[in-house]
């Protein structure tokens, strides 16, 4: 096995996290976890075998195995590592990443992470899932995805951060294509290609999905919520709801589900 698709929609429970020591009884391993993923982070020189796959250890590199995967390690003496063991839900896009990758100038943020996990995982469980999935997003960026899974094209990505961080200023096409470094109507093509939707449509779903989260989940007044979603306008406020998300802001606010 030299690839694995790993899926990052929510924290990993951390079934198990701490400083790893091999070699010492015996220089081989040989072992599968059969519900569990395993995060391996090494200090030393090894070869290691993952479902029939050869892989060389070195100092700096990291593993992620998937859960049932037969590994074998052959070890040249004493040998520390820090891991994760982990139960990671298939929930959200997924990532294929190689088993085993060098760390580079990531490995002091990824050792000090899963230190930081090891610590806290006695008193503060959450602490630790916190911590590793950081260290799990960020060794799923050590290799650059394929083109195809790259996402968006760059403008339309630059397009849509400029959007989330102004929904509550006024938004228009020139200057959000100004913000991408684009035309206008290259943006617009561009958009509706990559998303199906156009930019001002895009722009309004947005602010109704975060006026609807905000009348549910905050005490912020109605006018308030209108205002930091960029309309201000109560009457027209009140209009997109009621076309948009079929209730009144009130009404909305009063909903449970």
């Amino acid at each position: 096995m030299r690839e694995t698709q790993l899926h990052l929609g929510e924290p990993p429970a951390v079934v198990n996290a701490g400083v790893g020591v091999h070699g010492v009884a015996s220089p081989t391993d040989v072992f599968r976890l059969p519900e569990l993923w395993q995060l391996h982070l090494y200090q030393y020189d090894a070869e290691l075998t993952v479902d029939g796959t050869a892989h060389l250890v070195r100092p700096g590199r990291v593993s992620l195995v998937p859960p049932g995967a037969t590994v074998r390690y052959r070890y040249q003496g004493r040998s520390e590592h820090l891991y994760a063991h982990l139960r990671i839900a298939p929930r959200g896009p997924s990532r294929t990443l190689p088993v085993v990758q060098d760390t580079g100038a990531e490995l002091p943020a990824l050792s000090q992470l899963m230190r930081q996990a090891i610590a806290a995982a006695p008193g503060t469980p959450e602490r630790t899932r916190a911590e590793i999935w950081t260290a799990l997003w960020r060794i799923a960026d050590l290799t650059p995805r394929a083109a195809a899974e790259a996402g968006p094209h760059p403008a339309v990505g630059t397009a849509i951060a400029h959007i989330e961080a102004h929904l509550a200023a006024p938004l228009t096409i020139p200057r959000i294509a100004r913000a991408a470094g684009v035309s206008h109507n290259h943006l617009t093509r561009l958009f509706r290609a990559e998303t199906g939707t156009t930019v001002v449509a895009y722009i309004r779903r947005r602010r109704l999905e975060r006026a609807h989260h905000l009348l549910r989940a905050s005490t912020l007044s109605i006018p308030a919520v209108a205002a930091s979603v960029g309309i201000p306008d109560l009457q027209a406020f009140n209009k997109a709801c009621r076309r948009e998300l079929g209730a009144s802001p009130r009404a909305l606010r009063g909903t449970t589900s």
